[in-house]
């Protein structure tokens, strides 16, 4: 059947509105009926449109306002009122201008008896509480005391009214002010009590959506902190955390499950995280700004950060989104080389930087190889010598007698002092000796040797086994890990049985950095697992052991700050074989994570490494990441969010190492990079290792640039190298984003090998590369840190001094080619 026109649709609203006679009215209400319910919503929407609500509304309030109340045109009114108003945004304003809303709650008043009208005058009261409005209205008018009152017990009899009523009661609950009417009139703990009921009586299973019903009533209460404190006071977690394991049981229950669990979160007290502090372990005085001054700043930077990002992509005009991305397809809109910001002449202090420009090539002249010797030569070739810090046991008789065990090569073995006795052959030596290592571009002795040189904040005087020692890459490509059903569901209900059943909890301190004596727990904890991070790179502030085989474990924030908890790596012994264990990092603080799409972390066993098999390995199964009921002490708005995983080691008090990602330290780049300068060939390939500038942390920046030697000293070779093209390639400015750092590994890598594909890079461009922007956030562990340790004016020293010199060289004269440059 065609739709009826406009006109055609006016004429029925406009008839019904004034219609006198039953009979008229009736067969208006069915006509329409039977448009909406053939079609489809933009039915309903076009109604709408041409004043269908107003029109139901008035027809309703004439109708129900006559001397006796005729509900053989009332009920099929309220029905279609109730299906059009679902659609209308609008309609509990539009009721309450056309004063329906009381209306309808007298005919409900009168007819709690009468079932089938009670149930359509709910209906209609669950569309006007769309409106918050509305919806205190009806509280005002002691609306909730009607409703509830509808809500029986168990019973088998008016089930569509019971339902209808909870879900009008769960509309009119979206006002805090009729949130508040209820916890005081004790329909909260009323609410707990039907639902009980129908738990315990509804053994058939047929009651499903009423029991649904009545927990989305105490979802609305919890809404408001009232509401919680309600829930909370009458042991409402308690009792719908035994009605849950109830429904676990039983398929035809699992649409309870979910709603049951997320309102448990919801109402689930806030506690602090157990540290003294938010603020970071380490703090770090900075020139002309005291260390208070940061924390403000850097939570003003994160409130706004976003918010103004998300406001920009909204004001965005849809064109420029369409071609932004082909800008160079129109000349006209290439940007202009950019002015100087500063006077010609400044910039003649940062030539240094740019050695390729007046180095002389004279080894090209020379038919014997240049040697290049350095100060690195000694930590190359000479020999070495390492303190080791044995805390426990330094004259074990397995050290004596030259046999090894994996306990024996744990962190404290491995100090990064070159501090040591003459003529005595050390620890490393031996394990070196007996099982050798033969990872590409690693040499665990540099390795250490350059460690001594590297400042942290924390004075780092141990090296973490996996970097000392180093890593091979995986075999294969390793798969994303498959995420079991509802193991997010598993592990939330397992963190409520800690408010529910807390004498079951150890909760014992295994690992503190802010409390000295439980910084090498070996002695006070024999029974648990053993955690140690201060190491470079190592983020792990305290571990707290809730249950046998579950640890709850702390991240430190940034220097200077108590914001920034993602990146983590920290060492783990004293485990059993074959025993699941499991691990919860509290206080991570982004929304979601990619170990909710198949992220696992990578572990790195020390038996492992020693029996010829030295790799990082995803591990972990169980993983998930969602919100927890921790919070700041400060009391901060934004939440915390736990990352979970279970971990099963393979060996009996293995050493092992837990992390994000695979770690890339400072001191693996500084050894990379003069291992890397030593292999390159001198003939063929321009590498520059420089600094750039030192961080307030003591650390070098570097600056690496590579380029192809000239053929000879020729003018026009040494023009066109002059001439070539920069190419400039950063990383690590968020010393957590580990990743960015092996990408430049294979890229340093790469350019600096005989692949003709590197040598037609390294004869068409000079590459000026800063592999670690922040290297003092690396070193201590940091993920987001940009300015706490490393100002922002170092970073854009770079640009200042690298970049805009390469900008500019051009128009600089080149010297003669007589003047020895």
């Amino acid at each position: 059947m065609a739709a009826p026109s406009s006109s055609g649709l006016e004429v029925l609203l406009g008839t019904l509105q004034n219609a006198g006679d039953m009979e008229s009215m009736l067969n208006i209400l069915n006509v329409l009926d039977e448009l909406l319910s053939a079609g489809t919503d933009r039915r309903i929407h076009h109604m709408i449109s041409k004043g269908g609500s107003e029109a139901l509304l008035t027809a309703l309030v004439n109708s129900a306002r006559s001397f006796t109340p005729n509900y053989t045109i009332l009920l099929p009114l309220l029905h279609l009122l109730a299906k059009v108003g679902h659609r209308d945004r609008q309609i509990g304003l539009k009721a309450q201008k056309a004063d329906a809303v009381l209306v309808v709650l007298g005919l409900l008043r009168q007819n709690v008896e009468n079932a089938r009208r009670a149930a359509a005058c709910l209906w209609v009261l669950r569309v006007f509480c769309s409106s918050v409005t509305t919806a205190e209205l009806l509280g005002k008018n002691r609306g909730l005391d009607v409703v509830f009152r509808l809500m029986s017990p168990h019973t088998t009899k008016h089930l569509r009214t019971v339902k209808a009523a909870a879900d009008a009661f769960t509309a009119m609950l979206c006002s805090k002010m009729n949130c508040r009417t209820a916890v005081a009139k004790g329909y909260i703990a009323d609410l707990l009590k039907l639902y009980e009921d129908w738990h315990n009586n509804d053994t058939n299973l047929k009651n499903v959506p009423i029991r649904r019903a009545l927990l989305y009533c105490l979802h609305l209460a919890a809404s408001s902190s009232v509401g919680r404190d309600a829930i909370v006071a009458v042991d409402g977690i308690s009792l719908l955390f035994q009605t849950t394991q109830t429904c676990l049981t039983m398929k035809g229950l699992e649409s309870l499950v979910e709603p049951a669990i997320q309102l448990m979160r919801k109402c689930n007290p806030k506690i602090p995280l157990p540290l003294t502090s938010d603020r970071s372990a380490y703090s770090f005085p900075l020139p002309s700004r005291p260390v208070d001054d940061w924390e403000a700043d850097l939570e003003l930077y994160d409130g706004s950060s976003e918010d103004d990002s998300e406001e920009d992509a909204e004001n965005e005009e849809p064109d420029n989104r369409d071609y932004e991305d082909d800008l160079e397809t129109d000349v006209n809109k290439l940007r202009p080389r950019p002015e100087p910001d500063r006077p010609l002449e400044q910039l003649g202090q940062y030539v240094h930087l740019c050695p390729e420009l007046h180095h002389d090539f004279q080894d090209l002249d020379s038919s014997s190889e240049v040697d290049e010797s350095s100060d690195d030569d000694s930590i190359l070739e000479g020999e070495s010598n390492y303190k080791l810090n044995d805390h426990r046991n330094s004259a074990s008789p397995s050290i004596r007698e030259n046999h090894f065990k994996t306990n024996d090569f744990h962190k404290h073995y491995f100090g990064c002092s070159r501090k040591g006795q003459e003529g005595q052959s050390s620890m490393v030596d031996r394990l070196l000796e007996k099982y050798g290592t033969s990872i590409p571009n690693h040499d665990p002795r540099l390795y250490a040797a350059t460690a001594a040189d590297t400042k942290s904040i924390a004075g780092y005087s141990i090296l973490a086994f996996p970097d000392f020692w180093g890593h091979l890459p995986p075999q294969e490509q390793e798969p994303m890990a498959k995420r079991p059903p509802h193991v997010q569901r598993k592990k939330v209900f397992e963190d409520l049985k800690r408010v529910i059943c807390p004498e079951d909890m150890i909760n014992k301190v295994v690992f503190d950095m802010d409390e000295p004596s439980l910084q090498c727990p070996s002695d006070v904890c024999p029974s648990s697992l053993r955690f140690f991070s201060k190491f470079e790179s190592g983020n792990l502030r305290k571990a707290i052991q809730v249950r046998s085989h579950e640890y709850d474990l702390i991240l430190n924030a940034d220097v200077n700050s108590s914001a920034h908890c993602q990146w983590f790596y920290f060492e783990v012994s004293g485990m059993m074989a074959n025993v699941p264990y499991r691990f919860n990092i509290i206080n991570c603080e982004k929304g979601n994570s990619q170990c909710n799409y198949g992220m696992q972390p990578v572990l790195y066993s020390v038996r492992e490494a020693l029996e010829g098999r030295p790799h990082w390995l995803r591990t972990g199964s169980e993983i998930c990441y969602y919100r927890n009921n921790f919070c700041p002490r400060r009391g901060q708005k934004h939440p915390f969010y736990t990352l979970t995983f279970t971990v099963t080691f393979r060996h009996e008090d293995d050493v092992c190492y837990l992390a994000y990602h695979y770690p890339y330290t400072y001191t693996t780049l500084q050894t990379h990079l003069k291992m890397l300068e030593k292999s390159v060939d001198p003939r063929k390939v321009f590498f520059r290792h420089q600094n750039l500038c030192d961080t307030l942390g003591g650390n070098s920046c570097s600056l690496v640039t590579i380029t192809a030697c000239p053929t000879s000293r020729a003018w026009k070779h040494l023009h066109q190298l002059r001439n070539r093209p920069c190419v400039v390639l950063t990383a690590r400015v968020h010393p957590g984003e580990s990743n960015a750092s092996w990408v430049l590994k294979g890229t340093l890598e790469f350019l600096c090998s005989d692949d003709p594909v590197a040598e037609s890079l390294r004869e068409a461009y000079i590459f000026k590369i800063v592999p670690m922007l922040n290297p003092d956030g690396v070193i201590n562990g940091k993920d987001m840190e940009f300015s706490a340790v490393m100002p922002m004016e170092m970073i854009q020293l770079f640009g200042f001094s690298v970049v805009k010199y390469m900008l500019l060289r051009r128009e600089v004269p080149l010297p003669h080619r007589r003047q020895n440059i």
